[in-house]
């Protein structure tokens, strides 16, 4: 009895080590882009977060959700493979919005090894 517990335990460990090491990881190139500063009078700035799988499954990017219905994220829905990159195209738009600094966050969620990363955008715009 004792045998078949240690090597069920044993097969346990192995399978739960094994599905471990199959797993999807995302890295970014940069977290938080500046956009300095810009006129009130051209609210739209633009800017893409690249990141590479690093990880040994293919990477899902499952949701990202903006802070504020200003900031617009875009991104491919296709899982990216192992060693492969992918982007997220982020538009800010001030149209409307009080002039002076303003930092945004995006949330992204994965099925990879850090399921949520937080992205910044900030900057000032002026009148």
């Amino acid at each position: 009895m004792k045998k078949l517990l240690l090597m069920t335990l044993l097969l346990v460990m192995g399978v739960t080590f094994a599905v471990a090491q199959n797993q999807a990881e995302i890295k970014f190139d940069k977290v938080t882009h500046d956009f300095g500063t810009f006129k009130e009078s051209s609210p739209v700035q633009k800017t893409t977060f690249t990141f590479t799988n690093i990880g040994n499954a293919p990477l899902v990017i499952n949701q990202v959700i903006a802070s504020c219905g200003c900031t617009i994220p875009r991104y491919d829905k296709r899982p990216i493979a192992p060693g492969q990159k992918g982007s997220i195209d982020v538009t800010y738009n001030g149209t409307g919005k009080f002039a002076g600094h303003f930092k945004k966050s995006i949330t992204v969620r994965t099925n990879g090894k850090n399921e949520m990363t937080r992205l910044y955008i900030e900057g000032i715009m002026e009148r």
